[in-house]
């Protein structure tokens, strides 16, 4: 004869080593410790820093009001 298979048994442990699994792939794309994600937040606060210091030409558009009659509606 063959061996006993507790169902229930078998169909909980399925589940868990699909859990598992799920649980390792969240761990490669989730698993950073705290200071990793602030070095690469630092990171790219600095490379930002960087670029908009190297701009030629500041972005003064959206502070100029297109209609000069815009700014003073009262005028």
């Amino acid at each position: 004869m063959g061996d006993i298979v507790n169902l229930r048994r078998a169909r909980k442990d399925r589940k868990r080593q699909e859990a598992g699994k799920d649980a390792e792939a969240n761990r490669l794309s989730f698993g950073r410790t705290k200071s990793e994600r602030n070095l690469t937040n630092a990171q790219n606060a600095l490379s930002e820093r960087r670029i908009a210091a190297h701009q030629l030409e500041r972005d003064e558009a959206a502070s100029v009001p297109v209609n000069p009659s815009d700014e003073d509606p009262g005028a």
